[in-house]
């Protein structure tokens, strides 16, 4: 961990962080959802396709194309690169596309995934049962968040085209702590403290 900011939030204490990619175990136990992060480190990009593939080479119980012991997954498909850029917009997509494949990932010894909006119960069980954690980048802000990579080379599926797994690399990629190891969902909290 780089550094620690306190940032507050009517009474409650948000965390600020600068993390490098791969977390640590103890990071990520001591995120919290709300939690402010921006990450730094390599990480890859699959979506729908390719995680279907990555399932179908589990089920044949075939290595897989990636190490996604300890990785972290971003849920994004790029547009093409501008001249002098290593990738063009990069948004989030929405998360819930991935959840049926998500539980047997974070399994396998994934950590980190990236993406938008709410995950399903078996998702956050198995955030919690493995030390995981579920990040949120800002959607629409696409533009901005491609900025933020440095690097990028596709790794497998090339077919796929936009789908096709990435690695890249980010510097300062900001994100919000939805799903932490302790089981907490921002998207449950947010709508809790509104109702109050």
């Amino acid at each position: 961990m780089l550094s620690r900011e306190q940032t507050h939030h009517e009474g409650d204490i948000a965390m600020e962080k600068r993390l490098n990619l791969p977390l640590k175990e103890e990071d990520i136990r001591d995120l919290k959802a709300g939690d402010l992060v921006y990450l730094t480190g390599k990480m890859y990009v699959a979506r729908d396709a390719a995680h279907k593939r990555l399932q179908e080479l589990i089920e044949k119980n075939e290595p897989l194309p990636i190490d996604i012991k300890g990785g972290t997954i971003y849920y994004m498909g790029p547009s093409p690169a501008r001249e002098g850029r290593p990738i063009g917009s990069a948004g989030p997509t929405t998360a819930s596309r991935m959840d049926k494949y998500a539980p047997t990932l974070l399994n396998m010894g994934l950590k980190v995934m990236v993406g938008k909006g709410k995950r399903t119960p078996e998702v956050l069980d198995a955030v919690k049962n493995n030390n995981a954690v579920y990040f949120a980048a800002v959607g629409g802000a696409g533009a901005y968040l491609s900025k933020c990579i440095k690097e990028s080379r596709i790794i497998c599926y090339e077919d796929l085209g936009a789908e096709a797994i990435r690695e890249i690399y980010v510097e300062d990629f900001p994100v919000i702590t939805v799903a932490d190891p302790e089981g907490n969902d921002l998207y449950k909290t947010v709508v809790m403290e509104y109702k109050r």
